[in-house]
């Protein structure tokens, strides 16, 4: 599916301007005293009687790392069969995730994972061999295939715990939904911003059913709405609240957005019923600014 996702959307990335020695030979320049002496071309010294090294195009131009919420939340709505045209939230980001490595495979880059809910599930740091990568693909269809989730999550402290991991200035994607049962927005806030540690560039994919999530656009007939993180529920029709429930999703969005501003990170609201030109897009433009 992620193959899918990503055929036809991109043809191709400009290579990295940044320089390094790695395995693809790019040009020779003049050889500075005090510099290494590993990559003089003596060869060529033999044919000029001048000093030259190889400069080569680095192999690993970036280095990006993927955060997914585990959380019981993100498994709204339940799904029988995931498609790319029938996908929850964590379908998405898992679908999402798995069409950016897609993307990164073929630039050579390097990507890790890390994955939390009521724990930190799953960690690994950044690479780009094609074991790592098969690797991680495995890891998200397993994620894909869960249909028991853990309840409650307490984001802020594992979103800490991979900020520590995170040593190299990488470009980190976060995809949430951004429900989340602890009290204290700013304990999430404060994370967020410890994410952008070590001059790392953090783009935020909020995930979001819009139709219901954000518009609650339910038929009016008594309903029984269940909190799949707490197990609290209400008994309504959904016309009696549904004013009052946009505006406070609307306050709430609004705080977010104003936090991620504040704090330097890219903001993206995400439909998971939409396609996925959005990620790729912001992907694409992230990229490019980080290089």
């Amino acid at each position: 599916m992620a193959n899918q996702v990503v055929e036809g959307f991109i043809s191709g990335i400009h290579k990295s301007p940044f320089h390094g020695f790695s395995a693809e030979f790019a040009e020779h320049k003049i050889y500075n005293n005090g510099e290494s002496t590993k990559h003089i071309d003596w060869k060529l010294f033999a044919k000029t009687d001048k000093l030259y090294t190889k400069r080569y195009e680095e192999e690993t131009n970036l280095r990006c790392h993927m955060i997914l919420d585990n959380s019981a939340s993100m498994y709204y709505p339940q799904i029988k069969e995931l498609g790319v045209n029938n996908l929850n939230k964590i379908g998405f980001g898992v679908l999402a995730i798995a069409a950016l490595m897609n993307v990164l495979k073929k630039q050579r880059d390097a990507v890790g994972l890390s994955i939390y809910s009521n724990a930190y599930d799953y960690y690994a740091p950044e690479k780009g061999s094609e074991r790592h990568f098969q690797m991680l693909l495995a890891k998200l269809n397993e994620v894909s295939r869960n249909t028991a989730p853990t309840k409650e999550t307490a984001t802020y402290t594992y979103l800490h715990q991979i900020a520590e991991k995170i040593k190299r200035r990488s470009l980190i994607f976060l995809f949430t939904d951004m429900f989340q049962t602890q009290k204290s927005d700013e304990e999430l806030f404060d994370a967020l911003r410890h994410l952008k540690y070590n001059k790392h560039e953090v783009v935020l994919f909020h995930l979001l059913d819009k139709e219901h999530e954000l518009y609650f656009s339910f038929d009016n007939t008594p309903k029984r709405y269940i909190d799949v993180e707490t197990g609290e529920h209400l008994d309504l029709y959904a016309d009696n609240i549904k004013e009052a429930y946009k505006d406070e999703v609307k306050s709430y969005l609004n705080k977010i957005k104003l936090k991620c501003a504040q704090y330097r990170i890219n903001y993206i609201d995400v439909d998971i019923k939409g396609d996925f030109s959005t990620v790729l897009n912001t992907f694409l433009t992230e990229r490019n600014k980080f290089l």
